[in-house]
């Protein structure tokens, strides 16, 4: 079995939670460090059963969990005293919950893993963590594998898009911060660009800052080339293109003010 695939069969055994109680940022990061040699016993959400079978898989001694296993969880917001604070909205690691600044949140239950991560942010100590009602109502040993099955496809994919959202706000605030940089142009946005020293020092910085845009991409894509992981190699690939264009209107810039 190679790396990325004992990656991908650790990461498909682990409940998807992305609560971090093992130390790492989400149950991937943590099937990167258990193929890299981590301790399988960090998973309470995982409990015994998820133990049993990364022993099995990785050939490891069964030890006992460094946390008490943890039964499924859903987070319960008190609407009344919630004040819009959007805190538990920002933690939350597969964007289970609704709301807006100065407007009342909630959770969508079915969405929520318990993570438990939106607890801590919380300025008014306004959510509770309760047994997931899907755990509860199921009736037998089947019902329960089949909810945490299900609670683990939706916690990955929504965790993974989740990190697209990001990667793509944060690319679209880089962009815009360099647009900002390159244009100095003459009062009314028409004209060519003066070069004084204040524009060439600003082109310079554009410049450093496009070429830097450039290198986080190509590392991501070599990062995720290495992983195996291929959501992550097709974004680092889309946003390569832009980065490169952004860069080469950077270095034209920069010679033109160098020219006049």
């Amino acid at each position: 079995m190679s790396q990325p695939e004992r990656i991908a069969a650790i990461d498909a055994l682990l409940p998807q939670t992305q609560c971090g109680k093992c130390g790492f940022d989400g149950c991937r990061p943590y099937a990167e460090a258990i193929a890299a040699g981590e301790p399988i016993n960090r998973c309470p959400p995982g409990g015994e059963a998820t133990l049993e079978r990364l022993a099995a898989l990785t050939g490891r001694q069964v030890e006992p969990l460094v946390e008490p296993a943890q039964l499924p969880l859903a987070a319960v917001i008190r609407e009344a005293e919630c004040i819009g604070c959007t805190k538990c909205i920002q933690a939350c690691p597969v964007d289970a919950i609704l709301g807006a600044a100065k407007r009342m949140h909630t959770v969508i239950t079915d969405e929520c893993t318990g993570c438990e991560l939106c607890v801590a942010p919380c300025p008014v100590d306004c959510i509770d963590l309760v047994p997931h009602p899907a755990w509860q109502a199921a009736e037998s040993e089947a019902e329960r594998d089949a909810y945490l099955a299900r609670r683990a496809t939706l916690g990955r994919t929504r965790h993974r898009a989740r990190q697209a959202r990001l990667a793509r706000e944060a690319k679209e605030k880089r962009l815009e911060r360099q647009k900002r940089l390159m244009r100095q142009r003459r009062p009314g946005g028409s004209g060519p660009a003066t070069a004084g020293p204040a524009v060439k020092r600003q082109r310079q910085m554009a410049l450093k800052a496009a070429e830097q845009a450039v290198k986080r991409v190509q590392q991501q894509l070599e990062s995720a080339r290495r992983r195996g992981d291929a959501d992550a190699e097709a974004t680092a690939q889309a946003q390569l293109p832009e980065a490169e264009r952004l860069l080469a209107e950077a270095r034209s810039a920069l010679e033109e003010s160098q020219t006049t």
